[in-house]
């Protein structure tokens, strides 16, 4: 069974997801350790709801060194047997040591149709830019932020009263689906291939606007 290891900075809503997901018989994976950049971050609560082993390494103490923060990390992961790594709201910018280190094994959710709106602000942007489906991707971590290959996306209309937060709620129970479903297939396939003409698109039901 594959040993995950999340990444998380904040509350933890994606993580939770995670957690809930692994939880359920015959999950081909098990999550063994939380970590977190930010102590006291919310997400630590749901690690201790479901007994998992949480670490904080805040990035402060490496007064600005990203490469021994992520040393440690990197360190930590190894020693709690981890194979493969989901970053869950992590607000880290990752150097190409981490990134190397879990090459083809550490994975992204990202709140936008990937290529489109990589980056921050991506609900703003979507909104400024007029489109009419907006979504989230899954994709596995390369050095180029958010450009690594897509394993899935859903989508959901634009709606004409929309603003950030409505848009941001509905995309945010696109993730809390996507992000386990395919996790869940990706532990089921050949360690370190991930076929991407396979990728799911737009799995996930496009709930109904409303009334």
């Amino acid at each position: 069974m594959s040993r995950v290891g999340i990444l998380f900075s904040g509350r933890g809503s994606n993580m939770g997801a995670l957690l809930r997901a692994a939880a359920a018989l015959g999950f081909p994976g098990e999550i063994v350790l939380a970590i977190s950049n930010v102590p006291g971050a919310g997400g630590f609560d749901l690690a201790v709801a479901h007994g998992v082993p949480s670490l904080c390494i805040d990035h402060r103490p490496f007064a600005g060194d990203r490469g021994a923060h992520e040393r440690a990390i990197d360190a930590a992961l190894h020693e709690a047997g981890v194979t493969l790594v989901c970053l869950a709201g992590y607000m880290r910018r990752l150097t190409p040591f981490l990134v190397g280190q879990w090459a083809g094994r550490m994975l992204n959710i990202h709140p936008s149709l990937l290529p489109s709106f990589p980056g921050l602000h991506t609900h703003r942007r979507a909104l400024d830019a007029g489109v009419k489906l907006h979504g989230c991707t899954v994709h596995v971590v390369t050095d180029i932020v958010d450009e690594g290959p897509i394993l899935a996306q859903a989508a959901i209309p634009v709606l004409p009263d929309d603003d950030e937060d409505t848009l941001a709620a509905r995309i945010l129970t696109q993730e809390h689906a996507l992000y386990p479903a395919t996790l869940e297939r990706f532990l089921h396939d050949v360690p370190g291939h991930f076929d991407p003409d396979a990728a799911l698109l737009n799995p996930l039901p496009i709930p109904p606007p409303a009334p």
